[in-house]
């Protein structure tokens, strides 16, 4: 006996950086894309669930892309690092129209 994933079920971790989000996007965009083939090259009749999995982690990878939105909405607004990347971003263009 299998287990089929339902897309309803899915969770996503909460504790990844927005580093980790996008190795994880990049990740289940890999596995959605082997079973979507898999899906296409099993012959018409034939028992598989590569659908249901395949959407399943879609639904996965849309939560994970939410809190990827959501990490990189709160750091531009209010991390130092954001705000000395910007400054010294406007700098090089000050610079640059000078020269």
């Amino acid at each position: 006996m299998s287990y089929t994933p339902n897309p309803e079920n899915m969770r996503a971790p909460v504790h990844l950086s927005p580093n980790e989000l996008r190795q994880a996007l990049d990740e289940l965009d890999a596995k959605i894309k082997t079973l979507n083939a898999r899906a296409n090259a099993t012959t018409a009749q034939s028992p598989h669930h590569y659908h249901e999995h395949a959407a399943a982690l879609e639904a996965k990878r849309s939560k994970l892309a939410a809190q990827l939105g959501s990490a990189d909405a709160t750091d531009t607004h209010g991390s130092v690092w954001t705000d000395l990347k910007r400054g010294i971003d406007a700098l090089r263009d000050d610079i640059s129209k000078l020269l």
